[in-house]
């Protein structure tokens, strides 16, 4: 089997937010799950959850759920540091309520709508709803 070099691994993350916690899962870019971890919603967390990614790749993109509510410090840290961050949608609440709430699973959904959605700038989608609440998923 062939393998990656691990400096030349791309890596790319989904975020499951919370008030007090945030809960990543890292994917490569054939979306084979890499880790996951639980950090705390602090600069620290936020430096140790970027200390984890690279030490398993390099971090092409971020997928992160809620970058107007919970996860908004991390979107506005990762972005002052270069980093590509997609605001991923939720996944839908029904289809949640019936496999049961999975953090791990929620988060490793993000990565895989990264990939997915192209650039979703979360600043260009918050402008669109500030300029038309019934465009982009606004009220």
């Amino acid at each position: 089997m062939n393998t990656v070099p691990h400096d030349e691994r791309l890596v790319i993350l989904g975020v499951d937010t919370h008030a007090d916690i945030h809960v990543a899962v890292a994917l490569d870019h054939l979306g084979g799950r890499l880790g996951a971890i639980e950090i705390a919603t602090t600069r620290a967390g936020f430096q140790q959850l970027l200390k984890w990614a690279s030490q398993l790749g390099v971090i092409d993109r971020v997928g992160i759920e809620g970058t107007g509510s919970y996860g908004a410090g991390l979107f506005r840290w990762l972005r002052a540091r270069g980093i590509s961050v997609i605001e991923v949608d939720r996944p839908d609440r029904k289809l949640r309520r019936q496999r049961g709430k999975d953090d791990i699973t929620d988060a490793g959904g993000s990565p895989v709508g990264a990939v997915g959605s192209g650039d979703r700038d979360p600043e260009v989608r918050r402008r669109q709803r500030r300029d038309d609440p019934g465009a982009a998923g606004g009220p």
